[in-house]
Parts: structure tokens; C-alpha cells; sequence
């Protein structure tokens, strides 16, 4: 008798109905990754505009600062003094999917990566890149996610 399992059967209308209410709701959560998918669109626009959040990117190199004062002069297009928004191709190429089932960000650039998690670059990796995480959530991201998913499932 003592590994026999206990079972608790609820017989109550409004419960079924609710839990019924919930799985039907957890069949289609497309709605719910296009908002997750437009919070992380959102979220990274706002980082590129802070330059990083929660922390700040680490500051340009004064050689970059002033090679790119330098082609400022020389081009009709004018770099805005913000960390990797020369021309905007990064911030401009970042783009959300979403599905049933999943939603994602990122950049189909090729030097996106580097951008984000740092590392070596240039001619014979002689030039060291740190990390400046433009696809990053804060907290409050994470906490309007998550109120986001409770309020869909609620």
C-alpha cells in the first residue's frame, strides 16, 4: 500500500474550464513570440540609442575617434559619434522571426558577432575588439516578458 500512488480527481466546472482555457491558449503562442520578438526589436534600438545598457559600451579608441573624424571631412555622410554606428548597417540589419514556438533576434552581418562578444579583427587579427552587447535584455526586459507570457496564459 505504501507505493501505491495517491489520486486527487478535482470535479469542479469552473477549474476544467480553465485549464481547458489554458491549453487551448498554449496551442497558438504565435502572438505571444511576435510580442516577445518586437520586446527584443525594441530592446536593442534602445541599446544602440543608450550605447549599452545596463552597463556602457566600452569607449572608442582615440585612433578610431579621430580616423573617423578624419573621413567625416572627406565624405559627404557624417558619423553621428555614437560606438558602432558609423553608417548604421548594424544597428539597420538587426532583425527579429518569430514562430509557433520560438522568437529570435539577430544580424546577418558578418562582422555582427565580433561586435558582440568581441574578440580579435583587421588584417592578421592584430586588433582587439571588445564586446559591446547591442543584443542584450535588461531585467525590465526580462520582467515585461515574463508579464507578457502570464498575462497571455492568464
Amino acid at each position: 500500500m505504501a507505493n501505491e500512488p495517491i489520486e486527487i480527481k478535482i470535479d469542479n466546472k469552473a477549474v476544467n474550464e480553465k485549464l481547458l482555457e489554458l491549453a487551448k491558449r498554449g496551442e497558438n503562442l504565435r502572438p505571444l513570440m511576435k510580442n516577445i520578438a518586437g520586446i527584443f526589436a525594441s530592446s536593442t534600438e534602445e541599446n544602440f540609442k543608450e550605447e549599452g545598457r545596463p552597463d556602457k559600451w566600452v569607449d572608442l579608441a582615440e585612433s578610431t575617434k579621430k580616423q573617423r573624424t578624419k573621413k567625416q571631412k572627406t565624405k559627404k555622410q557624417k558619423w553621428s559619434g555614437k560606438i558602432l554606428q558609423v553608417e548604421g548597417q548594424l544597428a539597420s540589419s538587426v532583425s527579429t522571426q518569430y514562430d509557433d514556438n520560438s522568437a529570435v533576434i539577430g544580424s546577418g552581418e558578418d562582422y555582427a558577432a565580433i561586435h558582440q562578444l568581441g574578440g580579435k579583427a583587421g588584417k592578421n587579427k592584430k586588433v582587439s575588439i571588445p564586446a559591446r552587447p547591442y543584443l542584450q535584455l535588461t531585467q525590465e526586459d526580462l520582467n515585461e516578458i515574463i508579464e507578457i507570457v502570464e498575462k497571455y496564459l492568464g
